[in-house]
């Protein structure tokens, strides 16, 4: 599974959302993207690329398209 796919997957499992909602996707802009569901996505982020994020990319990760940009400081490319 390529790397955007995986990225995907995570998104769609924890948000239960379709994919093709997800470029909108945005902190609190829908209900499971509350700070509990924020933090869900960021353990299945760290542990499907296994990865250990730094607080402050915790904190600015605000959407799907910033997690593409961060994820980059860890050097996956998705």
């Amino acid at each position: 599974m390529n790397n955007l796919k995986k990225y995907n997957e995570i998104f769609m499992k924890v948000f239960s959302v379709e994919e093709k909602a997800l470029e909108e996707l945005e902190y609190q802009g829908i209900d499971e993207w509350d700070s509990v569901g924020h933090m869900e996505l960021i353990a299945e982020l760290e542990d499907g690329f296994d990865i250990m994020m730094d607080t402050d990319d915790i904190i600015d990760f605000s959407s799907y398209k910033k997690g593409i940009e961060l994820l980059k400081k860890y050097e996956v490319e998705v």
